[in-house]
């Protein structure tokens, strides 16, 4: 009994050894800890996870096989992040072992080579995943002349650190190679793809170049040269694609800053990748930070998805980036009205549930046109929120998601709406015709006519079902009007001017 009760407590011992230095193992582990959750993406793995399967589920269909390399994004989630997911998707029925992340230099503009991760692993909200160490051991023999172990590079580095968390939820059994190109030299962008293709022959590997597009063009300048940049891309020669780049910078485009902040990474994937057998490159999608329901057209960031493949089928036709005109009288259906008020809805709801947006895309060409629009919140009857946009400067269904979070959080006559209080509102959508300014109150029509006065430099509006919600009349509306201007009651009745337009007026409890 006394040679057991000693056998056990020498396991007790052993286990608790085995456990202790387990632990000192896993805490002296040389992990990177994120630098831009809460930041770039959600600090909450939660949200973080949710964010990415939403994108996930929004991605465009896979259109190419055989995948070597992809270039996506690198700038927020709430702009790019569908888009990096569309790049993510054209993969993602694939095996990989090995994942290597091309990033670029955002800091120490002094380094000129190319950074290794020298570390055992990338930290996010969602986990650790682990350095494949031994490629990084390869590549520095591969290409000691361009390659540095270099840690301080990577710390603050946000262009390799966005992509773990989409890797972390698409290939959860991958290891990675976080690098860092630091020369902008194109022969050494050259060399580096090169040995990276020797190091990955035969192995189940993936390479993502981290590239965001034009800063900061307004959005119409943004799609012509993203335009001529991905198309660039597709050739996969390194030299056709600086020229293009070079192109842009000689035009002195207005107020762009780059055409690719990523322009040494895809250099280096696209060698890499003409390497290991690719033959061609297809753009998979386009949007910049204006198409967004938080961005602004007049100073945007382009993203683009791009595979680099070795699928010799037939050419996808590509992505059309185009201005679209605008319309005035296209009637909505059904379908239109629906897609509106779930798309409002669902603005709002990702933003509570994953602190991004989805991207307003794949709707008919109806709602793609610039249209005045106003988004009402309504609780348990009762007025929540409601803001618009009289005039349309937009394409319809992205300025309905911007009205979306704007009454919701800052109309200022109410509280910013919580989650909890989301699945009591109704949404309501007012699509606006063209404002025509009128003569005199007398042709205002009560029921018909939205109204905007303006006067003395003070203005309100009204749309069209407020006077008969609150049972005015036509003098009543106008009186209420010019309080809200912020002038005395009856104003309206000399040296005014009017404005009138009408709307196309739904709910959701008509389309439940």
């Amino acid at each position: 009994m006394k040679i057991l009760r000693l056998n056990l407590i020498l396991l007790v011992i052993i286990f608790c050894f085995a456990a202790a230095c387990q632990a000192t193992k896993v805490a002296d582990a040389d992990i990177r800890e994120p630098a831009v959750a809460g930041k770039f993406y959600s600090e909450s793995a939660v949200k973080l996870n949710g964010a990415i399967e939403k994108f996930m589920q929004d991605a465009v269909p896979v259109k190419v096989k055989k995948p070597v390399a992809i270039i996506v994004p690198h700038a927020g989630y709430i702009y790019s992040g569908q888009i990096c997911a569309d790049g993510f998707k054209q993969a993602a029925n694939q095996q990989y072992d090995v994942i290597v992340i091309l990033g670029t230099r955002h800091t120490n503009s002094d380094f000129q080579k190319i950074s290794l991760y020298p570390g055992d692993g990338f930290r996010t909200p969602l986990g650790t995943t682990p350095v494949a160490k031994n490629i990084i051991s390869s590549l520095l023999k591969e290409d000691p002349a361009d390659c540095a172990l270099d840690k301080s590079l990577h710390q603050s580095e946000h262009s390799v650190e966005v992509m773990v968390p989409f890797i972390q939820v698409v290939f959860p059994q991958a290891k990675i190679v976080p690098v860092v190109v630091g020369s902008q030299d194109m022969q050494t962008c050259i060399r580096f793809g090169q040995a990276l293709a020797k190091v990955l022959k035969n192995k189940q590997a993936l390479i993502i170049a981290s590239s965001d597009l034009s800063h900061y063009p307004d959005a119409k300048d943004a799609k012509i040269v993203d335009g001529e940049t991905l198309a660039a891309i597709t050739k996969l020669d390194p030299a056709a694609f600086r020229a293009t780049l070079q192109t842009h910078r000689d035009k002195n485009i207005h107020s762009l800053y780059t055409s690719a902040c990523g322009e040494a990474p895809i250099m280096a994937a696209m060698a890499a990748a003409k390497s290991s057998g690719a033959t061609r490159g297809e753009v998979i999608s386009y949007a910049n930070s204006g198409d967004t329901s938080i961005g602004e057209p007049s100073r945007v960031v382009g993203y683009g998805a791009v595979v680099l493949t070795a699928d010799n089928g037939r050419k996808n036709p590509g992505v059309s980036i185009q201005q679209k005109p605008a319309i005035t009288s296209a009637t909505l259906t059904p379908a239109d009205k629906k897609a509106l008020l779930s798309f409002a809805r669902e603005t709002i709801s990702r933003l509570f549930l994953t602190d991004t947006v989805p991207l307003a895309r794949g709707f008919s060409e109806n709602l793609e046109h610039p249209r005045g629009v106003f988004v009402t919140l309504r609780k348990n009857g009762e007025l929540r929120g409601c803001i618009g946009q009289i005039i349309g400067t937009e394409p319809l269904v992205k300025l309905v998601g911007a009205m979306a979070i704007q009454a919701a959080f800052n109309d200022r006559r109410f509280e910013p709406l919580t989650y909890d209080e989301l699945k009591n509102v109704e949404i309501e959508i007012s699509v606006l015709t063209p404002m025509k300014q009128v003569s005199g109150a007398s042709d205002i029509v009560v029921g018909r006519d939205g109204v905007v006065i303006r006067k003395e430099g003070h203005s309100a509006v009204f749309l069209p079902q407020v006077a008969t919600e609150q049972g005015w009349n036509r003098e009543e509306m106008l009186d209420n009007l010019c309080r809200k201007s912020g002038l005395d009651t009856g104003c309206w009745r000399e040296k005014t001017q009017f404005s009138t337009f009408q709307a196309v007026v739904f709910s959701e409890s008509r389309y439940k």
